[in-house]
């Protein structure tokens, strides 16, 4: 039996000394917070003083781990507490914005500084984003001024790509909303935002994270309605926005009543009814005869499979229109309309070639059914016609506009006569 002692088993290895310069010294967040106070205390209030600092500091501060903290200090002076206030022993200072000057200028300075310290440390991005929404949803914690400040500041941010659209979600919350907080908040907002850009970048950014059609949700419930979002909005001097969403709703409008109309025809609904839906969604959602005339003739084109032979589509295409003529006669009771029509009508033609030939036919139709006059026909041949196909449907067109001429000049002889 060996009575020697077995050796116990031992780790080894070559040990790494980690050279200091590469250590990032770990904080709590007060520690993080006092460190960072501090330095921004001896900027005196120089943001380009400020920005180096920022930009120094995250070499060595846990800026990753300590986003939320590092934001709050930046916009309010200190840690918030959960709706939006600071602790009253906790350090703070006024190198922030909540305690700069409240204008415009001060703030696309700040912006800078925020712009300067994510483009830096991309990894803030994400991080600076939830500040915001965070920031949003604390609205009625902080002052009036603080209030304007923010908004100012997240216009600009916006304008700049540091924020996405998305984080307004914020401001549809309830409380906020009701307490019209949500409403005098955005003001601000749009303002800087379309200051800084326009209203077509400003658009573009809402419908990349389909924000377009909720601007309304600003506002409670029973004041969700374009009348009350354009005075409002007007009357803070956004008139470009209230025209904006005024023209979202009327999209809107028009999508579904086309949808709708394309469903009432194929379920075969008498026609007396179906223009008696057009003309009052018309005057619900304030849309002219020209633009329903559009909207009509296309529901009324789209609802049946059209032959693909060209000589057996136009005496289809004759047969359908005449059926729908009392339904598109109802919406050219004004000139500029037929005129619109018209225009539709060779729009069609010349899209689906192997309705080239039926242009004429179908005018004619039009003109006998009373859908059309002769005033906006002799316009359109005259000068108003489009330059899609318009030797071929000119062509097609003179004998019959020889014609109306003709028949024009005999009226107003009988008239003379007559006199």
């Amino acid at each position: 039996m060996n009575n020697q002692k077995q050796q116990k088993p031992t780790l080894s290895g070559q040990r790494f000394k980690t050279r200091k310069r590469d250590e990032k010294e770990r904080f709590d967040p007060s520690q993080f917070q006092d460190c960072i106070i501090q330095g921004l205390n001896e900027t005196g209030n120089d943001l380009e003083a400020v920005a180096k600092f920022l930009d120094a500091s995250g070499a060595k501060l846990d800026y990753r781990r300590y986003a939320e903290t590092l934001f709050d200090i930046l916009v309010a002076g200190g840690m918030l507490a959960p709706g939006g206030t600071l602790a009253d022993d906790v350090m703070r200072t006024d190198v922030c914005v909540f305690a700069a000057q409240e204008d415009l200028e001060t703030m696309q300075a700040f912006a800078q500084v925020f712009n300067k310290l994510i483009r830096r440390y991309k990894y803030l991005e994400k991080g600076f984003e939830e500040e915001v929404k965070k920031l949003l949803l604390f609205l009625k914690g902080f002052s009036e001024s603080e209030r304007n400040k923010l908004a100012m500041l997240t216009g600009i941010l916006l304008a700049s790509g540091n924020l996405s659209a998305s984080i307004l979600n914020s401001l549809y919350n309830e409380n906020l909303v009701k307490e019209g907080v949500s409403a005098a908040f955005a003001v601000k907002l749009f303002k800087s935002w379309i200051n800084e850009k326009d209203i077509n970048a400003v658009a573009a950014s809402l419908r990349k994270v389909n924000m377009d059609n909720r601007l309304m949700e600003l506002f409670p419930a029973n004041k969700q309605s374009v009348e009350h979002f354009t005075k409002y909005f007007t009357d803070a001097g956004l008139k470009e926005l209230s025209e904006y969403v005024r023209n979202q709703q009327t999209i809107g409008a028009r999508k579904e009543l086309q949808k709708e109309l394309q469903e009432q025809m194929s379920r075969g609904e008498p026609l007396k009814d179906i223009s008696l839906y057009v003309k009052e969604e018309m005057k619900k959602n304030n849309i002219s005869e020209q633009t329903v005339i559009g909207i009509v003739w296309t529901s009324v084109m789209s609802c049946v499979e059209w032959n693909k032979k060209e000589e057996l589509v136009t005496e289809q295409a004759i047969k359908h229109l005449k059926q729908y003529s009392p339904l598109l006669a109802a919406f050219t009771t004004q000139g500029q309309s037929e005129l619109t029509l018209l225009l539709k009508i060779q729009e069609y033609c010349y899209d689906n070639i192997h309705f080239m030939k039926s242009f004429q036919k179908i005018v004619v139709l039009f003109y006998k059914a009373e859908v059309l006059s002769e005033e906006p026909i002799l316009k359109w041949y005259k000068d108003a016609h489009l330059a899609k196909g318009k030797s071929v449907f000119l062509e097609q067109m003179k004998k019959f506009v020889d014609w109306l001429k003709n028949a024009e000049e005999e009226s107003e002889s009988e008239t003379e006569e007559g006199d």
